[in-house]
C-alpha cells in the first residue's frame, strides 16, 4: 500500500507487516494532521473512569499537534493529557520507522513507572498480527522494549537517574514535569539535549512550580527576541481548555474577576462554579496548580521565601553595573565616596572549577545600598586577598566574613598574609557565625528590606538568587536544586552586620 493511498478507515489491520507500518511513518511525516486519525485508530488508553478507549485528540492535545514544533515546551493546568498525547506520538513514530529511539523523562521513579504502564498498554492493544510480527519484542522489561525487525526502542526512565541520555542518540525525547525534577535539573536537561540529534524532536512540559528553577528559566528563554526568533515553540493551557472541568453553575451575581474571565475566555456558569470549588480546595495554590495565565501561575508559590511580587518587580528595575572586573565576576554599581562608611561581608567556599561560588557584598553602612558584588570560585587565600583589597578600596572598610567551614581559614589568611586589621568580631572572636538560631533572622531581616527597601539592591544575581531561595522540608531554608545562595547569604550577613552595628552606635 502506498503512501499516497494510505487509509486507515477502509484498511484491513489483518494485513499489518512491516512494509505497512514504515508506510504509515512516511504518510505521518508527509500529512502531519495524519497522525491524530492514526492515534485513535491504534492507540487505547484509560480514561478518567478507568475504562480502556481509544485515545481520541481532547481540545489541548489537538491545539498541541497543531502548533507543535521540532523544539517545545508546554506550561499547563493538571492533568490536561499531554503526557498521554505525547507518548502515544512517540509511540507511533518508533514504531514506523527504522532506527528510531525515543526517551521518556519523569520526574520519578514511580511517575516513569506509570508512564511506562501506558506505553506497555499501547502495545498490548495493538493487532496481534503487529506483536507477534514486525513488532515482536525482543525486551520489555521495566521501563524499555525493544523493537529487533525496526531497531528502535522505546525508554522510559526517571529524571533521578544519572545516566539518563548518557552515550545515547535520541530521536524523541519528552521531558514531562521539568519543574519537579530532583537534584540539578539544569544539569540533567543539559544532558539529554546533548544526545538528541540534530533533527530530533523535544517537548519539555510541565505545571509551574514557584518563579525559580530550571523549568521556570527555560519558559523565559523560549521567547521571541527582537529580531531573533527562539527555536523552541511555547504551549500555554489553562485549565478551562479541559472540558471535565466543570461543575454545578454559579447562581447569582458574578464577581468582577470571574465576569472578566467569561467575557474573555468565554467560561460559562458551569466553569466558574468547578473555579469556585478550587478556591476552596486550593486556596493560595489554585492558580499554580490549575494555571489561568502564564505569570501569576508561577509566582503562586508557598515555597519561596521572599515576597515574590516584589522580588520580580525590582528586577525589572534594576540597571546594569557601572563597571565590570575579573570577566564580570565582579560587579561595581556605586565607587567609594569620601567621607562614607562601608562594609565587606564575605561567604566563603572551597574553590575550585566545580565547587561553590565565594561571594562578597561591599555596603554602604549609612544607608545599606549595595555598592559592589563578587561571585567567583576562589580559594580562600585569593579571597582573602581579592576581599582586602576591596576593603581597602572603600576606605579601609570593615570585612564581616563568615567564620564556618573555610571561614576560618580565610580569617587566618587576611591576619598573617593580607595583614588586615579591621575585622568584624563577634563576642571576641573574629567573624560572623551563622546558625540554626541566627539565620531565620537573617533570612527574615532580608524578606523586610525586599519588600519596604528595595532600592537598596542593584544585582540581578542576587535577586535571582532570592527567588530561587525556598523554604525545604522540616523548616530548613536554601536554595532549591541546582540553584545557588552565595550572594544572598553575603547580603545577609552584610545587613545583618551593619543592623548591629547602628543599633551600638545610637
Amino acid at each position: 500500500m502506498g503512501v499516497d493511498r494510505w487509509d486507515l478507515d477502509e484498511w484491513d489491520q489483518d494485513e499489518w507487516d512491516l512494509d505497512e507500518l514504515l508506510s504509515l511513518g512516511r504518510w505521518m511525516d508527509a500529512r502531519p494532521a495524519e497522525l491524530i486519525t492514526a492515534a485513535e485508530s491504534l492507540l487505547k488508553v484509560r480514561d478518567r473512569e478507568g475504562v480502556e478507549r481509544p485515545l481520541k485528540a481532547n481540545a489541548v492535545q489537538m491545539a498541541f499537534e497543531r502548533e507543535r514544533g521540532q523544539q517545545n515546551i508546554v506550561l499547563k493546568a493538571r492533568q490536561m493529557g499531554i503526557t498521554t498525547w505525547v507518548a502515544g506520538r512517540f509511540f507511533l513514530k518508533t514504531i514506523t520507522a527504522r532506527g528510531v529511539l525515543t526517551v521518556q523523562v519523569a520526574q520519578t521513579r514511580e511517575a516513569a513507572e506509570g508512564i511506562f504502564r501506558m506505553v506497555q498498554r499501547f502495545w498490548e492493544c495493538l493487532p496481534t498480527e503487529l506483536q507477534e510480527g514486525p513488532l515482536r519484542r525482543s525486551k520489555a522489561n521495566a521501563g524499555q522494549m525493544c523493537f529487533p525487525a525496526l531497531d528502535s526502542e522505546f525508554r522510559v526512565v526517571s529524571a533521578g537517574d544519572e545516566n539518563a541520555g548518557r552515550g545515547l542518540t535520541v530521536q524523541y525525547l519528552h521531558c514531562s514535569e521539568v519543574s519537579r525534577w530532583p537534584g540539578d535539573a539544569g544539569a540533567t536537561l543539559a544532558g539529554l539535549r546533548a544526545a538528541l540529534a540534530p533533527r530530533g524532536e523535544m517537548v519539555m512540559e510541565s505545571t509551574p512550580n514557584g518563579a525559580y528553577g530550571c523549568f521556570y528559566e527555560e519558559w523565559g528563554r523560549a521567547v521571541s527576541k527582537t529580531g531573533v526568533a527562539s527555536d523552541v515553540v511555547r504551549h500555554f493551557f489553562p485549565w478551562w481548555m479541559e472540558e471535565a472541568y466543570v461543575a454545578a453553575p454559579v447562581a447569582g451575581e458574578l464577581r468582577e474577576e470571574e465576569r472578566r474571565l467569561a467575557l474573555t475566555h468565554g467560561l460559562t456558569t458551569e466553569q466558574i462554579g468547578f473555579r469556585r470549588g478550587l478556591e476552596i480546595s486550593y486556596r493560595g495554590m489554585r492558580s499554580q496548580e490549575f494555571a489561568e495565565d502564564a505569570e501569576s501561575c508561577f509566582k503562586a508559590t508557598g515555597e519561596c521565601c521572599f515576597e515574590v511580587e516584589a522580588v520580580e518587580a525590582r528586577l525589572a528595575a534594576v540597571s546594569e553595573p557601572i563597571e565590570v572586573r575579573r570577566g564580570g565576576a565582579l560587579q561595581i554599581w556605586l565607587p567609594p565616596l569620601a567621607g562614607k562608611e562601608y562594609l565587606v561581608a564575605v561567604d566563603t567556599a572551597g574553590g575550585g572549577a566545580d565547587g561553590d561560588f565565594a561571594a562578597v557584598q561591599v555596603i554602604e553602612v549609612g544607608s545599606g545600598l549595595q555598592c559592589a558584588e563578587l561571585q567567583q570560585r576562589l580559594g580562600t587565600l585569593e579571597l582573602a586577598r581579592v576581599s582586602a583589597e576591596l576593603a581597602k578600596e572603600y576606605g579601609g572598610a570593615l570585612i564581616a566574613v563568615e567564620r564556618n567551614n573555610h571561614g576560618a581559614g580565610m580569617l587566618a589568611y587576611l591576619d598573617s598574609v593580607e595583614r588586615y586589621a579591621r575585622v568584624y568580631e563577634q563576642m571576641g572572636v573574629a567573624g560572623w557565625l551563622t546558625t540554626a538560631g541566627s539565620k531565620p533572622g537573617m533570612v527574615s531581616r532580608m524578606g523586610a528590606l525586599l519588600v519596604e527597601s528595595p532600592w537598596m539592591f542593584f544585582s540581578r544575581r542576587l535577586l535571582g538568587e532570592c527567588r530561587t531561595f525556598v523554604t525545604m522540608a522540616g523548616g530548613r531554608t536554601g536554595a532549591v536544586n541546582g540553584a545557588h545562595d552565595d550572594c544572598l547569604m553575603a547580603m545577609a550577613i552584610g545587613q545583618a552586620v551593619r543592623a548591629e552595628l547602628v543599633a551600638r552606635r545610637r
